[in-house]
């Protein structure tokens, strides 16, 4: 699992079968420090509730597709969680 900020949402006219009322957003992965790294992904919403702005938790490759209610979806990313709070353990980075 990796850390990303969700930055926008995709509006597709078409989509697989197994991906109908599945949203698609555009996210920025980040590092420990939550600086940007990499180029931005589209992801589809495994959780039904992050949108633009949240700090989210995606996963790629096959546990993309696992994570959709149709696991033969061809998805190559997909968020499945929404991060509350991040807090270190004293003496370690986050």
């Amino acid at each position: 699992m990796q850390l990303a900020r969700v930055i926008g949402t995709v509006v597709a006219t078409i989509k697989s079968p197994g991906l109908d009322g599945v949203k698609l957003l555009v996210i920025q992965p980040l590092d420990r420090q939550l600086k940007p790294v990499g180029g931005q992904l589209v992801a589809a919403d495994a959780v039904h509730m992050a949108g633009p702005g949240e700090l989210v938790y995606f996963v790629a490759a096959r546990e993309a597709a696992q994570a959709m209610p149709d696991p033969f979806v061809p998805v190559d990313h997909a968020i499945v969680g929404i991060v509350d709070a991040i807090s270190t353990l004293s003496g370690s980075e986050p």
